[in-house]
């Protein structure tokens, strides 16, 4: 009887529970469909609804069916200024393009050939205003609708909560993108522009960085920018990064990894400040006024440059010191013999190829001699006639004696030798020694009043610099002479130059009025009548430091007296500035013979432009202007084409620490 009994229990119970799992179950089956159609019921009554047509303004349903066209919503109202329906806005953005993209969609960028590729992409199309009204009250429901669901679905199943959370995050980076309007779409294409920008200039970052800088100092010195301290302390933070970041960079690949990220730092920095700002016309003046300050720095640096540029180029570096006093202690250490040159009776044969050189620079000399001897194709023909001052006569024969140019000749004389030069026969002698003369060179008061800073270098004041006039006196039994100045490397066999037939003229050089400022009114003065009355401002300029003279033509046509003639006329320096070259061009008009630019190419000790392929043809490179190669000012992209005559592990160097 009990074992009946607890049977019809266990029954009793099992049945129960399987009533009470099915009632479960239905409940739960319908709670499912209760939450899945109740919303689905509530958009589509509400959307039907919204679409009745109005009877005011008899528009068809079918007129607001959303377009198959792949573009998103814009959940901003659209301009209420016409009732015409408006055409769709020209931007398109997909769900692979996130908000800070820089890239604008043309009309022809909509016609894409596979529309699943923008399957969730959405679009709007503004209307009229009522219509864009009703639809805009649509869209504020489908979100706040959606915004409820997400609710409920994050309480019930958390696995859900991150993937709502990016959907969120998209919606809200499609609203800020679309709803930017024509200055957005300009602030679009004006990063694009500095994007390429960037790419097309190496210093694009560099200059955006100081460009920063400097809008950061005029937020700095703004009253509303003053009035909020936590501004203040940021942006002056944020100043010192980017001074931190550009330090000594010139270009981009300068900049340190951790220069983009404070670039944009800075940069959203500065239009929260720009946002502060309710004051243009304060800031205007503020930058008027660092503008016209910035000019008046930048003029005067440039005078101190120009100053100190000329400073250093008349400064003779240590080494270059040591160098003639080191060999004029040996030269005298030698006895009578060993300090004669070999080949002596060569020095008259005008059938040789007679190269004249004068200066006080023993490593320059020694650069020209050794690199027209290394290049030459018959070196043996080649006479070198090298004349220095009185200070550096026996420092220029011990280099020489010591090193000797291989099969050719050489000679170095002293100019105290040449007793015919005095100030009796040679006007510009007399006006270099006069009172006059000095003082325009070494007065201070006037240096800092002439602007021709350049004309006023003290070298124009030694006689070697115009020894170039008086070839006949020092060769008179030669009849071609090529002149060389010490500041040239010879790369090609000069042979050629020799047998060169100047047709009747004395003097072969390379014309240089490729530019503008190498013709004769940037040299001479064409508001004298001596001047504008004989020579032609525009006419060609040449170029001194390889230059062929025919002696016989110059003795034919009394040139030297020719000089001196101008000289006297220039006493009181108001037909030209001292140097050689303006009476050059005087005394030589009309009678230069234009040689081909290959011999002579100029401009390496001032131009960094001159192109490689120039140099390489070029029979002389030329270093004139400041930057000289022996001096530290000397531009290293051509140095080498110098440094690679100079034998720097010579015994003399070393001691001088002459260095590379």
């Amino acid at each position: 009887m009990n074992a009946v009994s607890f049977s019809h229990t266990s029954t009793t119970k099992v049945f129960s529970g399987i009533l009470t799992t099915m009632r479960m179950r239905n409940l739960v089956i319908g709670l499912l469909f209760l939450t899945v159609l109740s919303p689905i019921l509530l958009y589509t009554d509400k959307l039907s609804s919204s679409f009745t047509p109005s009877s005011s303004k008899q528009e068809d349903v079918n007129a607001f069916t959303l377009p198959t066209d792949t573009r998103h919503l814009n959940v901003l109202p659209q301009e209420e200024s016409s009732t015409v329906i408006k055409e769709p806005i020209g931007i398109v953005y997909t769900d692979h393009i996130n908000s800070s993209s820089n890239t604008i969609l043309t009309e022809k960028d909509l016609q894409l050939p596979d529309a699943r590729e923008h399957k969730y992409a959405r679009v709007l199309s503004a209307t009229d205003d009522e219509g864009h009204s009703q639809t805009d009250n649509i869209i504020k429901q489908i979100i706040q609708t959606t915004n409820q669901e997400e609710e409920e679905s994050q309480s019930d199943n958390g696995s859900d909560q991150e993937s709502q959370q990016k959907t969120q995050v998209q919606l809200e980076q499609q609203s800020a993108v679309n709803s930017g309007d024509d200055d957005e779409k300009d602030a679009l294409l004006t990063e694009t522009n500095k994007q390429a920008d960037q790419t097309a200039m190496p210093d694009a970052r560099v200059r955006q960085l100081r460009d920063q800088l400097i809008k950061a100092r005029v937020y700095l010195s703004l009253p509303a920018t003053k009035n909020n301290p936590h501004f203040t302390r940021e942006l002056r933070m944020r100043v010192k990064e980017v001074q931190r970041v550009l330090v000594d960079a010139t270009k981009d690949s300068d900049l340190p990894k951790n220069a983009y990220a404070k670039l944009n730092a800075m940069d959203q920095l500065l239009e929260k400040g720009k946002q502060m700002q309710d004051d243009c016309a304060t800031m205007v003046k503020k930058l008027r006024a660092m503008l016209h300050s910035t000019e008046e720095q930048l003029r005067v640096h440039k005078k101190q440059t120009m100053f100190l540029t000329q400073l250093t180029a008349k400064t003779l570096p240590k080494g270059l010191h040591c160098l003639p006093l080191r060999l004029t202690t040996e030269y005298y250490n030698l006895n009578s013999t060993e300090q004669q040159f070999p080949n002596q009776e060569k020095l008259d044969d005008p059938s040789l190829h007679h190269i004249a050189l004068f200066s006080d620079n023993v490593l320059a000399a020694a650069v020209v001699v050794n690199s027209t001897v290394t290049n030459s194709k018959h070196p043996s023909k080649l006479v070198f006639h090298i004349v220095s001052d009185r200070l550096n006569y026996a420092a220029m024969r011990m280099w020489f004696l010591v090193n000797r140019p291989g099969v050719a000749t050489i000679q170095v004389q002293n100019i105290e030798e040449f007793t015919w030069l005095n100030s009796s026969y040679s006007p510009v002698l007399k006006q270099l020694g006069s009172r006059s003369m000095i003082d325009y060179y070494f007065r201070a008061a006037r240096a800092s009043s002439d602007s021709n800073l350049k004309y006023r270098n003290p070298k124009y004041l030694s006689i070697l610099n115009h020894l170039r006039f008086y070839l006949p006196e020092i060769f008179p039994k030669l009849n071609k002479v090529l002149f060389l100045d010490d500041d040239i490397v010879v790369q090609k066999d000069l042979t050629g130059l020799w047998s060169l037939d100047l047709k009747g003229n004395v003097n072969g050089a390379v014309e240089t009025c490729g530019e503008n400022f190498h013709r004769f009114d940037r040299y001479l003065n064409f508001s004298n009548p001596l001047i504008s009355n004989n020579f032609d401002p525009r006419a060609c300029g040449w170029a001194y430091g390889m230059n062929i003279f025919d002696l016989k033509e110059w003795k034919r046509q009394n040139i030297t007296d020719v000089y001196h003639t101008w000289q006297k006329l220039n006493h009181d320096r108001q037909l030209w500035k001292l140097g050689t070259l303006p009476p050059g061009l005087i005394t030589f008009w009309k009678r230069t013979h234009p040689l081909e630019r290959r011999w002579h190419v100029l401009g390496l000790g001032y131009n960094p432009n001159v192109s490689q392929r120039e140099i390489e043809r070029a029979a002389v490179i030329h270093y004139n202007g400041n930057m000289k190669p022996w001096l530290e000012i000397g531009m290293p992209k051509y140095r080498s084409n110098w440094a690679k005559y100079v034998d720097y592990d010579h015994a003399y160097l070393r001691e001088c620490n002459i260095n590379p």
